[in-house]
Formats: structure tokens, C-alpha cells, sequence
């Protein structure tokens, strides 16, 4: 059976970038948090016209939200299924993994990394970011140990978005003020695009390389 991990992407909000939490889907097909999509739509209530996040879809008038259970279903079995993997007994990190932040003596390798905290976390001091109720709004990320480069240094929030007017990563306040008006998509889906067009290079070389191959082989049997 696959991991939980292969999935979440799939079940990821792409504003906060955390498993979906109260997930709704708007009229284009994206699911986000509510209190995501609530916080950047209220951004946007004196132009009148609302927008998705992730493919910029507008709408008008704004659209009546509701809770999908069938989703939240889902994103909460995931949830149990990645605390559940987090029980087993933390490993020593080696010269290539992010140490943990909170381990004193020999460093355990961390799993987790926190952009609230701006800490790194092995499975056994992860635990209270999924049992106190006040850590379970931070938001975690896979372990990295390049944490201040996921946070925009003006407004202090995650990193988001992906400017292709400016070709940069930015934060959602910042697509609403210096970036408003740009060609702006989520991050995820800008991840997405760009390795899309890498397997089509891949596969364009691939194809030049046996068309050259059998330019030669002919040459060869004259």
C-alpha cells in the first residue's frame, strides 16, 4: 500500500500548504481550507470580484461556501495515518538529514519542520504539534533545513505564490499589494507546470538522440 505522502499533495490547501482543514470546493474544482479561502476572499470584498487562488478563475457574485464531508472524511484518515507513522522510534540523523532542534545529546533526524516555530522536529518531539490543541494550527512542512526561505521577510508569512509577471515566490498579502493585478498561480501549481515541461524536454532530447542514432546506423550500412 502506498504511504500517506504520496497522496497529500493531492489533499494539500494551496494557500496554507497543510492538509485541508474544513475543506471547501469552489465552483472551478480547487478545495482549500475555509478559513483560507474565507481570509483571502474577505481580501478582495471592495472590488466585488473573487478569484480562485490557484488556476485565477474569477467570480462574481462571491460564491456560498460549503463544507465538503466526504473530503474532510478523507484528509482526517490521512491525518491518523501520518500520526500513526510518526510512532516509531526516531533514527540518529546522518551527514545528509536536517537535525532536530530539540534533541540534546546525539541529534535525531527530524521528520517535521515547523514554520511558526521555525524548528525542526524528530517523530518523538513532533508529538505535541498533533496533540495541543494551540501547536495543531502551526504549519508543518516536510523537514528542511532552509526554513527562513519559505517565509516572506516584508509581511512574516509562507511563501506561497508564484509571480510569472516578476518570476518570483511570493506570500498571498504580497499578491494582493505590490504583485496586484500580475499573473500570479500558487506555488504548488507553478511546481507542478514547470516539471511537466522538464519530462517534455526529457522526452524531446530522448527522441532527438535515437532519431540521430538511426541517422548514424544508416550511414554505417552504406
Amino acid at each position: 500500500m502506498a504511504s500517506a505522502s504520496v497522496f497529500q499533495d493531492e489533499f494539500c490547501c494551496s494557500i496554507c500548504l497543510d492538509l485541508l482543514t474544513d475543506p471547501v470546493t469552489v465552483t472551478c474544482g480547487h478545495s482549500f481550507c475555509l478559513k483560507c479561502i474565507t481570509g483571502c476572499w474577505d481580501q478582495a470584498d471592495h472590488k466585488g470580484v473573487y478569484s480562485c487562488p490557484q488556476c485565477r478563475e474569477t467570480f462574481t457574485p462571491r460564491p456560498v461556501l460549503r463544507r465538503s464531508t466526504l473530503l474532510a472524511d478523507v484528509v482526517e484518515k490521512l491525518r491518523k495515518i501520518e500520526v500513526q507513522s510518526d510512532h516509531t522510534a526516531p533514527s540518529n540523523a546522518g551527514p545528509d538529514d536536517v537535525e532536530c532542534d530539540f534533541c540534546t545529546g546525539r541529534k535525531h533526524k527530524a521528520i517535521k519542520s515547523c514554520l511558526s516555530c521555525m524548528g525542526s522536529y524528530c517523530e518523538v518531539h513532533i508529538q505535541p504539534h498533533y496533540q495541543v490543541a494551540c501547536l495543531k494550527k502551526h504549519k508543518l512542512v516536510n523537514a528542511s533545513s532552509r526554513l527562513q526561505e519559505k517565509i516572506c521577510s516584508q509581511h512574516d508569512r509562507i511563501i506561497e505564490v508564484f509571480c510569472r509577471t516578476d518570476q518570483k515566490l511570493i506570500c498571498m498579502l504580497c499578491s494582493m499589494d505590490g504583485h496586484n493585478g500580475h499573473k500570479t498561480v500558487s506555488a504548488i501549481a507553478e511546481r507542478t507546470e514547470k516539471q511537466k515541461k522538464l519530462l517534455e524536454m526529457k522526452w524531446d532530447n530522448q527522441m532527438w538522440i535515437q532519431q540521430k542514432e538511426k541517422e548514424v546506423q544508416k550511414v554505417k550500412g552504406l
